[in-house]
């Protein structure tokens, strides 16, 4: 039995879809969902749903009995909360006989020493506690989402350029869909277990390049612009972005153009046994 927490974000949604492309009946896939009528969709397609919550230990305990592979998708809620519920997962994996722990950790040169601080650093303890605690672990370090770069770089880029102010560092932009592919591809597969992956694009693209792709795209010059940070977080909060997120985005940006994403590490196409899909691709698809 494999287990999928955050199983209605976009992650959990498009790994449990990977896992049915590759044959898992649904009745060996469970679903760990907080709310159950947002699990409609996934309950129809004969997918089990088990309650819980990342807070309620006793919650986990009862979700994960049978479970033979968890997949822990890293927790959404206040960055201070998410250590303390990812222990609580991985000991309630241990207390219920969950043979192997997949955990989705971040890919960043030194999560401990980024400027982004406390924002990331929870990830490098959760990947520590799993180590320590005995139960057999693979560390999945995903990039940033690809599908995140329309809402970064700012609306109407045929008239007004892209926006984003990350300096000229590089970041290997990986689709969701591709994420979810390499994760099926672990709960899917033997040989994973003690390892660690590097979920990324085998090339990374600075925002400069990424208006030069997107100039051969849409045929027009695609010019990169990069305002005040102050200015770039208004500029997400017009497109409905709330305040504290646009905050917490702008704060990427800093460590994108402070060079911490280009890692030049890449697991994807060893996983999948295929070249992961290129940023171009991606973005052709977004704006052709």
């Amino acid at each position: 039995m494999i287990l999928v927490t955050g199983a209605t974000g976009n992650l959990g949604k498009a790994t449990i879809h990977s896992l049915l492309n590759r044959g898992i009946a649904p009745s060996d896939i469970t679903a760990l969902v907080r709310d159950e009528t947002r699990a409609a969709e996934l309950k129809s397609k004969g997918i089990q749903i088990r309650l819980g919550d990342y807070q309620n230990f006793e919650s986990l305990k009862s979700a994960f009995q049978g479970v033979d592979k968890l997949l822990l998708i890293s927790s959404s809620s206040d960055i201070v909360n998410r250590f303390e519920q990812h222990k609580n997962v991985i000991n309630a994996a241990r207390g219920t006989g969950v043979g192997h722990i997949i955990y989705t950790s971040f890919d960043m040169k030194n999560l401990q020493q980024s400027i982004m601080g406390a924002e990331v650093q929870y990830h490098a303890y959760t990947a520590d506690y799993l180590k320590q605690i005995g139960i057999p672990y693979t560390l999945m370090d995903n990039t940033m989402y690809a599908d995140m770069i329309p809402f970064l770089i700012g609306q109407d880029i045929l008239n007004n350029g892209i926006s984003i102010p990350a300096g000229d560092g590089k970041t290997p932009f990986l689709p969701i869909t591709e994420m979810a592919e390499s994760l099926a591809a672990v709960l899917t597969t033997p040989g994973h277990e003690n390892k660690e992956y590097f979920i990324t694009a085998e090339t990374a693209f600075s925002f400069a390049e990424i208006a030069d792709l997107l100039s051969d795209i849409t045929g027009k010059t695609i010019t990169y612009h990069q305002p005040e940070i102050n200015s770039y977080i208004t500029q997400l909060i017009q497109t409905g972005v709330s305040e504290d997120d646009a905050a917490y985005m702008a704060r990427f940006c800093g460590a994108i153009a402070n060079g911490e994403f280009d890692t030049n590490k890449s697991d994807v196409k060893k996983l999948l046994g295929r070249n992961p899909i290129s940023l171009k691709d991606f973005l052709q698809n977004i704006y052709s």
